[in-house]
């Protein structure tokens, strides 16, 4: 085997291992970047890597990321989130597990207005779940609901997740933007429907509302409600998502505008404040920094992988994978669902990936179909003990009486349910790609 092959082998080896130690992951992917590049190519290796890191730090699409944080941030802070679950939980509370079907519809349009996982996590927990609690609903059933339909905003648009992954796989915000929507859809009606069939079965896990309870808000209170605080987040959403899909704007001009409109909403709502805009760009900040540090530092371990042949490595495996095309696809989507025990998907995305797409795209897959069903996989990544985000979020928000073993068997059907939605996305592509081919996005 070649000096530089080897050389390659012990780097993905090195930085596993500084993984284990403990090591951040950022600082572990630059290190065994610099490294191992220096040890290949020598000084010429900084030759090469300020026009990498330049590039990366320059994307235009890239600019979309603090821009749309920042609206999420900010709409959270207007506390949407609270008469969303009156709205909705009055509209389904006739129904046994009406409540918990308002909080995944709560979900779906909290991870279009938001899209940060923790923050409608926290928000479900702290009001939803005392609630659910006191009306009957099963600790584990109310946990799973929670963590599930709070990892939505990680496939429904406007979702990180996907502006970066049309970074990495060459292909429009807007497209994997149409593509995602109907299989985030997908997936929140299989929790719905696992609710509503648990309710059904076993009515006692998940009670309908009383009367009594039903009659605290009348038609008028709840319409004022809608209008209030859930109508005016889902034009702005509607608007936003509808111009970057119907091609009028670019997804970066797009966010500039929804960050000006979440600002906007939130002043007209009377909640703007020095400490909440401080608060909302400090945020802002941690999480836009992360991110791009994630990026950058990943620059230089890409770039000495492939300069020593790793690529070349990765395909042969690939190649050595039974069952053609498909076996190599099942074997990658089984490879991200395992790491995503261990590592968020930031780092999954800008680590794994980048060996792995070549190999896909030289076989002529379907960056737009792959693209969603491994937005869809990461997604599992916020469910899956032991580093689950979503776990972590909703134990440090949720009462006391919640136990951990509540929140990891009550998430296991959903985890169930995301790979069962990703299956059928797997056997039927057109789910993700037809309406982007119909808005004329893909031929």
């Amino acid at each position: 085997m070649p000096f530089n092959e080897i050389l390659s082998i012990l780097m993905l080896l090195t930085f596993m291992g500084m993984l284990l130690l403990g090591v951040r992951v950022a600082y572990a992917i630059a290190a065994c970047g610099i490294v191992f590049g220096l040890i290949g190519f020598g000084p010429m290796l900084f030759n090469l890597l300020p026009s990498r890191l330049y590039g990366a730090a320059t994307n235009y699409t890239l600019l979309a990321v603090p821009l749309f944080v920042f609206m999420g941030v900010m709409l959270e802070k207007s506390r949407i989130a609270e008469d969303m679950i009156d709205v909705m939980g009055h509209l389904a509370g006739r129904l046994r597990g009406g409540m918990g079907v308002a909080i995944v519809l709560v979900g779906v349009m909290m991870g279009a207005a938001t899209g940060i996982v923790g923050a409608t996590i926290v928000t479900l927990s702290l009001i939803a779940l005392p609630t659910l609690m006191r009306r009957g609903y099963n600790r584990g059933l109310a946990s799973g609901a929670i963590c599930a339909s709070g990892t939505l905003g990680q496939i429904i648009p406007p979702s990180l997740v996907l502006i970066l992954l049309s970074d990495l796989m060459g292909e429009s915000v807007g497209t994997l933007f149409a593509a995602a929507l109907v299989p985030g859809l997908l997936l929140a009606g299989l929790y719905v429907l696992y609710i509503l069939v648990v309710a059904w079965i076993r009515p006692d896990m998940a009670p309908a509302l009383s009367e009594e309870e039903l009659s605290t808000m009348s038609r008028g209170q709840l319409f004022k409600a809608f209008l209030r605080g859930v109508l005016p987040p889902m034009l702005l959403v509607g608007a936003v998502l509808g111009s970057i899909i119907g091609g009028i704007a670019a997804p970066t001009e797009a966010a500039a505008m929804g960050a000006f409109g979440s600002l906007l909403l939130v002043g007209l709502s009377g909640k703007l404040s020095r400490a909440v805009l401080t608060d909302t760009l400090r945020q802002t900040l941690v999480t836009t920094s992360m991110i791009m540090f994630i990026i950058l530092a990943s620059q230089a371990f890409s770039l000495a992988f492939r300069g020593l042949g790793g690529e070349d490595l990765i395909a042969e495996f690939m190649d050595m994978v039974p069952g053609g095309l498909w076996g190599t696809l099942i074997f990658m989507m089984l490879l991200l669902f395992v790491l995503g025990f261990f590592l968020e998907w930031i780092e999954i995305s800008y680590i794994v990936l980048p060996l792995l797409l070549p190999f896909f795209v030289a076989a002529g897959v379907d960056m737009v179909w792959l693209g969603i069903l491994i937005c869809m996989n990461l997604q599992t990544s916020f469910l899956t003990p032991p580093f689950g985000w979503a776990l972590f979020f909703l134990k440090g928000s949720a009462p006391p009486e919640i136990k951990v073993r509540d929140i990891y068997i009550g998430v296991l059907p959903f985890i169930g349910l995301q790979i069962f939605g990703l299956g059928i996305v797997m056997a039927f592509p057109d789910i993700a790609t037809w309406l982007p081919k119909a808005i004329g996005w893909m031929k």
